[in-house]
């Protein structure tokens, strides 16, 4: 079993930074593509970025794209979400996920989940 875990989210001013993190732990992580999404309140959940295990491809959504980076820490079971130029539509509870499989960006799927943790951005 995977555990991941999120941290880093709270209440910001728009055109603020952020930076989420998202620690895996549990048995032998290896092989993962690690990702995140996020769902605001009333709305679905919608992809924001994801990388893979190598850390050489990565990829985002139209809605984030120049504004976040994704990236992999030295220990690859650890990502971040590196946020900028914040606003206020990108209020939500970001979620990290792993798959050893492929990562869609429905999330359909996804083999792990974290529990999630909240971006306020205030205009």
């Amino acid at each position: 079993q995977v555990q991941l875990v999120e941290s880093g989210g709270r209440l910001v001013q728009a055109g603020g930074s952020l930076r989420l993190s998202c620690a895996a732990s549990g048995r032998s992580f290896s092989g993962y593509d690690m990702g995140w999404f996020r769902q605001a309140p009333g709305k679905e959940r919608e992809f924001v970025a994801q990388i893979t295990w190598s850390g050489l491809s990565t990829l985002y959504s139209d809605s984030v794209k120049g504004r976040f980076t994704i990236s992999r820490g030295a220990v690859r079971s650890t990502v971040y979400l590196q946020m900028n130029n914040l606003k206020p539509d990108d209020t939500a509870v970001y979620y990290c996920a792993a798959d050893s499989r492929l990562l869609t960006t429905t999330g359909n799927g996804v083999e792990y989940w974290g529990k999630g943790t909240l971006v306020t951005v205030a205009s």
